[in-house]
């Protein structure tokens, strides 16, 4: 929730900018798919009003007790909410197949393995609104921001999928690598993971102290204070907590190769391109316009794992939530205030207005 309300300031400001004229693809992960599609749509005003009205029960609703073994800690609530009060899913989906934008979502492939070419997936998956069907288009934006940590996947096709952010939370790769990109402008929300305290369980074995006369519930009691002194160590108190963890390194790391990636991509093109005007000059000194040709040609036959051709100006946004928190609790959950949800919104505005004007200093 904390990212798609940024994420909405961001698009609000973007397309306030003269270069919202200029926008052909929008590449959208787990929050970001779903903003992606309203953007592409050029509804940003029908999202705020479905934002301002969602509570957390609407998006991941807590299972009873007894289902979390095989129904996971919460249903996926948000399908049905946006059918309700925006669009179906899939008919989303058929207007962004004759929407001028595409949109490609990313999300993560938990399908059971081809043994024998295992080694060689990557487990992403991506879908273009170009070529998918609404159906499955639909499916691929409520695949990518199914929580894993929260909901089981969904099936999308062929396949079986889960939250984008295991494996492509900052999809800037997919950006770089299509040819007709000759800018980027990007989102990157930096979450802040709460830590799961004990209070939960320490709250459930006080109900439970009034059967510790039944030999099941006082064995059970004695698992919740164990988990409760690994919590005290700063250990995993339970396999939801470990997820968490597992979950906040994976996307933490994968952003970060990502950028990380993206830098480096754009100080070759910039140094391979200092390189061929050093080497020409050098060879243009002996006056031999053969030798300059050859060297010329030969720079511009060269392969690389990027296009070199081109360098990508790129406007990057990061942004936290700052002291608001509305993501979705494991159990319970205080309301999402207006205000909040407000000055979440207005966050990133503000933070993408100040990047677009640094971006313009700077070129000027």
């Amino acid at each position: 929730m904390n990212g798609v309300l940024l994420e909405l300031g961001f698009l609000k400001r973007l397309r306030e900018d003269p270069l919202w004229e200029r926008v052909g693809f929008v590449y959208g992960t787990s929050a970001g798919a779903l903003s992606g599609t309203m953007g592409v749509l050029d509804r940003l005003d029908d999202l705020e009003r479905f934002l301002m009205n969602l509570q957390p029960s609407e998006t991941f609703r807590p299972h009873r007790l007894w289902q979390l073994p095989l129904l996971g800690l919460h249903g996926y609530a948000l399908p049905d909410t946006i059918a309700e009060r925006l669009d179906p899913v899939d008919e989303l989906a058929g207007g962004l197949a004759d929407a001028e934008i595409e949109l490609v979502v990313c999300a993560t492939d938990v399908s059971e393995e081809d043994h024998e070419h295992a080694d060689d997936q990557l487990y992403e998956l991506t879908w273009s609104s170009r070529v998918t069907p609404p159906e499955e288009m639909g499916r691929a934006i409520l695949a990518s921001a199914a929580i894993s940590a929260l909901v089981l996947p969904i099936r999308v096709g062929e396949h079986v999928a889960t939250d984008g952010g295991w494996v492509r939370n900052f999809p800037l790769a997919h950006a770089y690598a299509e040819p007709r990109v000759a800018s980027i402008v990007a989102f990157r929300y930096v979450a802040r993971y709460p830590r799961l305290g004990p209070e939960p369980l320490a709250r459930l074995r006080s109900r439970l102290r009034r059967f510790r006369a039944v030999p099941p519930i006082r064995a059970f009691i004695a698992e919740l204070e164990e988990a409760e002194q690994r919590m005290a160590r700063g250990e995993p108190g339970h396999l939801p907590d470990l997820i968490v963890r597992l979950m906040r390194v994976a996307i933490s790391r994968n952003t970060s190769i990502e950028e990380r990636w993206a830098d480096e991509r754009d100080a070759s093109v910039h140094e391979l391109a200092r390189l061929r005007e050093d080497v020409l000059e050098i060879v243009r000194r002996t006056g031999d316009d053969a030798a300059v040709a050859a060297v010329r040609d030969r720079f511009a036959a060269a392969t690389f794992p990027f296009r070199h051709e081109r360098e990508l100006p790129r406007v990057t946004v990061r942004a936290s939530a700052g002291g608001e928190s509305l993501d979705p609790g494991f159990r319970t959950q205080r309301p999402w205030t207006d205000d909040s949800k407000r000055r979440l919104i207005e966050r990133g505005y503000r933070l993408t207005d100040e990047a677009l004007a640094r971006a313009m200093a700077t070129a000027s």
